[in-house]
């Protein structure tokens, strides 16, 4: 399949504009449900803070949120991923120009959470990333065993 990973496990970065939202959510959803088998990592084009909403969201399902930051794109530069799922159209085109590797390179258009008023927009991104997520895991997984 791809490359091993120095820690044998399935490599997954998640990139959003701000890794404020989405990114984190996916990042922190996956190390949740397969931390034994993939690590997940998130970076930022334009690297914010997360947002509160954002935690809130992750702890309301009982996910744990401790030392989950908002990181540099760069942050990431000349590492192998065996995946990189982009989650907004923004940070699809600045990716071009990325200096890593990745074995495939998914690209999900999440509506940004932040954009909307609605008072479970952040909910939703994430019950919609949860699922995106379910059935990927499932597909790789598959071919991982």
């Amino acid at each position: 399949m791809s490359e091993v990973s120095q820690v044998n496990q399935y490599r997954v970065l998640f990139l959003c504009n701000a890794n404020s939202a989405r990114s984190l959510m996916a990042e922190a959803l996956l190390n949740h449900i397969e931390g034994n088998r993939i690590a997940a990592f998130s970076a930022g084009v334009e690297p914010d803070r997360p947002h509160e909403r954002t935690l809130e969201a992750l702890h309301h399902l009982g996910i744990d949120t401790e030392g989950l930051a908002s990181e540099p794109l760069e942050h990431y530069a000349g590492q192998y991923f065996d995946a990189v799922i982009i989650l907004c159209d923004k940070a699809k085109q600045h990716c071009r120009d990325w200096e890593g590797a990745a074995g495939e390179v998914v690209y999900w258009d999440i509506p940004d959470p932040r954009l909307s008023e609605d008072p479970n927009a952040y909910r939703k991104a994430l019950r919609e990333i949860r699922g995106r997520l379910q059935l990927w895991v499932d597909a790789k997984l598959r071919k991982l065993d």
